[in-house]
């Protein structure tokens, strides 16, 4: 060994950026790590921050990736669609597992802050309202925590206005099994989907008939792969704040973990999971 430092410049790297984009340049790293701004000493409040700024970053994404996925099925683009949509499926995996980080606070740690926090909640995340409602549970209710900042409401609101994702799936699949021979059920713009017999009893002539129905059947899994992890999401998240704050309220005003356990028995694809105990 020569004894001499690695020079990574005499393998071709660039070590001077002057007049040239860096990393942080493209990234804006000087930005971002400047958005981190505890409002108390309290050592695990930055913890706290990161979790819930790095979770709506994914969220961009998973809106990003879910708008392009429905264009894509509206346009035939099948392919493109799946890869979407089993990207989102990761993205939750992966806000899953940041879970497992903020469940090391514990309840003396939050109890440090907490009343720093104000009225703000997860409960007012506009990213996951949207994710929501692209999905299919829509509650027009909800528009109400962003009446304040009116470029919010009326991008949820447009939303709203326009058939959700699930919505667009289903008017598929009653073109491929029907052949256009029986009207498909009206979308609810306005409220959460709710399981209808009709929607079943096609997604049921799929899965008996995976070779016809390839691509339909794909899709059904794709939906159902990306429930499933929403679902983990929404579990970890009820037992993190059951494990940090007990049955305390939340500090948004709702009624905590009870408000939390209510939201698990939301389906987001319920003809999906129906049909299985009738296959």
């Amino acid at each position: 060994m020569s004894g001499q430092a690695y020079d990574p410049g005499g393998e071709g790297a660039r070590m001077s950026f002057d007049g040239a984009m860096s990393y942080g340049d493209y990234l804006r790293i000087d930005a971002l790590l400047s958005l981190q701004v505890p409002v108390s000493d309290a050592h695990d409040e930055m913890l706290f921050i990161l979790q819930h700024q790095t979770s709506e970053l994914w969220m961009k994404l998973a809106v990003h990736e879910l708008g392009a996925a429905r264009e894509a099925l509206l346009a035939g683009r099948m392919a493109p669609m799946f890869k979407m949509l089993a990207r989102v499926s990761r993205i939750f995996e992966q806000l899953n597992n940041s879970w497992d980080v903020l469940r090391t606070m514990t309840p003396a740690d939050y109890t440090r802050f907490r009343d720093s926090l104000g009225q703000s909640s997860g409960f007012q995340s506009y990213q996951y309202r949207m994710i929501e409602f692209m999905l299919g549970n829509r509650n027009a209710n909800m528009l109400r925590p962003h009446d304040h900042v009116p470029p919010v409401r009326d991008w949820l609101a447009a939303e709203l206005a326009r058939p959700s994702f699930y919505d667009e799936a289903v008017a598929l699949l009653f073109r491929e099994v029907h052949g256009g021979t029986e009207a498909m059920p009206a979308p609810l713009l306005d409220a959460p989907h709710e399981a209808r017999s009709e929607i079943q009893e096609a997604w049921r002539r799929v899965y008996e008939d995976v070779d016809r129905y390839w691509t339909l059947y794909e899709l059904g899994e794709k939906l159902v792969d990306l429930e499933d992890y929403f679902r983990r999401w929404r579990f970890n998240h009820v037992t993190t704040v059951e494990r940090v704050i007990g049955f305390k309220r939340g500090t948004g005003g709702t009624s905590g973990v009870q408000y939390l356990r209510r939201m698990l028995g939301v389906e987001l694809f319920p003809e999906l999971w129906h049909v299985r105990g009738a296959l």
